[in-house]
């Protein structure tokens, strides 16, 4: 029963948080410079055009009933406006005017945010996996070697590294891959396009970008990892579980980090939402076609439904984290679902 209280407040709180957001994304792009109407229409717009395409879609109306009809066109309450031939825009969806999921259209590629988002989510979405996948059990095992032993060789060896690692941008560590494994080795592309018929096979060019998140999220793990663990091994009930007989490794995952993991959760989720919204550079330096670059191409454009929808999947995702995190919280420590 308190757990289903736990997960049901919980959830109120984050689709309350996730509206919130959305008012407040929704307020900031509306009010950047130049109205939506021009931006629409280009940059070549006379006044009167722009005037003509603002009263036509009702942009003068007051910021939440602006507010309201995005919000209903987005959950496919309502049509949304741009497709109508009547405005002349040329613009067309092949899903109809009214469906969930409409963002409108993408002003630089004059199709369908939807369908330009689709196309690069799933390129996202598997750097994204690979990435973590190789990040968590990397980090708990470098951490738990660190923190198990404080002070000794493996201990300093470990945490210098990461320190270095952690102090280096990604593109730092990206340029010095390069030079190494596709300048001089010779051994893997110096880009990412995921072109089938480029020589390089999909996965030889799935492992620059790969490893460069990798080493910016393990070694930032890692050290978080490595001081939970330092701070849980020295707790009374771990002293007692080694008293009592038990295997270092029994006393290593039912007392140690299942009581050391709640730091290092949150900053996995963190890394997941980083990752999976924050890699521009990466996908830039690598033209990786990820929504990272497509971020920064609709932005540099001013292409405001696009950057719409990509700031909102990006809020969606560190709400939706936050919310596994709490979920996670408390799997790992009873007394936190107690509490609520």
């Amino acid at each position: 029963m308190k757990l289903a209280l736990f997960v049901l407040r919980r959830l109120g709180q984050t689709l309350f948080t996730m509206l919130a957001a959305s008012f407040l994304l929704f307020a900031l792009t509306e009010f950047q410079p130049g109205t939506v109407a021009s931006k629409i229409l280009g940059p070549y717009a006379v006044e009167t055009q722009v005037a003509l395409l603002s009263e036509k879609l009702g942009l003068d109306d007051p910021l939440l009933t602006r507010y309201a009809r995005w919000l209903g066109t987005l959950a496919g309450v309502i049509e949304n406006p741009l497709s109508d031939p009547a405005l002349g825009l040329g613009l067309s969806d092949p899903r109809g005017t009214q469906y969930v999921g409409n963002f409108g259209f993408s002003l630089m590629q004059k199709e369908p945010v939807a369908d330009v988002i689709a196309d690069r989510l799933g390129n996202t979405v598997l750097l994204t996996v690979w990435a973590i996948g190789l990040t968590i059990p990397l980090s708990l095992l470098l951490g738990t070697l660190a923190g198990m032993r404080p002070g000794s060789l493996a201990d300093r060896a470990i945490s210098t590294t990461t320190v270095i690692l952690t102090s280096l941008p990604e593109f730092v560590t990206a340029v010095v891959l390069l030079l190494i494994f596709t300048a001089w080795l010779g051994w893997l592309p110096g880009t990412s396009p995921l072109d089938p018929g480029d020589r390089w096979s999909l996965g030889a060019q799935l492992v620059m970008p790969v490893t460069v998140l990798v080493i910016a999220s393990s070694a930032y793990v890692t050290r978080i990892v490595r001081a939970s663990v330092a701070d849980t091994i020295g707790k009374d009930h771990v002293r007692t579980a080694t008293l009592k007989g038990l295997s270092p490794a029994r006393v290593i995952w039912s007392h140690v980090l299942r009581n050391a993991m709640i730091a290092p959760v949150t900053v996995i989720l963190l890394q997941i939402n980083w990752i999976l919204t924050g890699v521009v550079v990466v996908e830039a330096i690598f033209a990786y076609p990820g929504i990272g670059s497509l971020m920064l191409r609709a932005a540099l454009f001013g292409d405001i439904f696009t950057v719409q929808a990509l700031t909102l999947l990006a809020l969606a995702v560190a709400i939706v984290t936050q919310f596994l995190g709490d979920l996670l919280y408390a799997a790992l420590d009873p007394r936190i679902r107690a509490g609520t």
